[in-house]
């Protein structure tokens, strides 16, 4: 990777490192559902507009992150999710004010959204995040002809920062990346 990327990278995880700490004293005492409680998306219910009459509060309310994120941070838009992976436990937030999102130039962005614009990489990624790692487990995926392709296709994942490689021929989707992934996937299947 050149070095110019690599220190926007390493720029960008220090901005995102900074912001979840930020947030995360903010969410500090956030109050989770009472147990057994879904929100609209779990139970199947259709996404319904924040802006409608009040809600129930408590275990009856289905917009409760909703709700809870509009008393406390007006403006926000976040990603949050407590997830388990082979690897342990994720518990991951994301979130910045929309009057920021809109003001910054969104051209960056089309790198790390391109990169899993092909059906072999988000193929490859899933595949990853179900425990195949090696080079040896992706290469029995269908989507692929070749070694050939399932290394530039994983270069790609790599240089964009959806997979980390810590040694030859294993791969792994960092941490911080599992619940933005699976953001996206609810993005696109909405």
């Amino acid at each position: 990777m050149e070095s110019d990327d690599q220190s926007t990278i390493e720029r960008r995880l220090a901005d995102l490192e900074h912001e979840v700490a930020r947030l995360s004293a903010l969410a500090a005492h956030f109050s989770a559902p009472a147990d057994g409680a879904e929100s609209g998306a779990e139970s199947g219910a259709e996404p319904q507009a924040a802006d409608a009459a009040p809600e129930p509060t408590g275990a009856d309310d289905p917009l409760w992150f909703v709700n809870e994120l509009g008393r406390r941070a007006p403006g926000a838009v976040m990603m949050a999710g407590a997830v388990e992976t082979q690897a342990g436990p994720v518990r991951w937030q994301y979130g910045l004010h929309a009057e920021g999102l809109l003001a910054q130039d969104w051209s960056d962005l089309a790198r790390p959204l391109e990169a899993l614009g092909h059906p072999a990489r988000t193929e490859l990624v899933r595949q990853v995040m179900r425990g195949a790692h090696t080079t040896a487990e992706l290469l029995q995926l269908e989507h692929l002809a070749s070694s050939g392709q399932l290394y530039h296709h994983l270069r790609q994942l790599v240089s964009a920062g959806w997979l980390v490689s810590p040694r030859r021929g294993y791969y792994e989707v960092p941490a911080a990346r599992v619940v933005p992934l699976l953001v996206l996937t609810m993005i696109a299947s909405s």
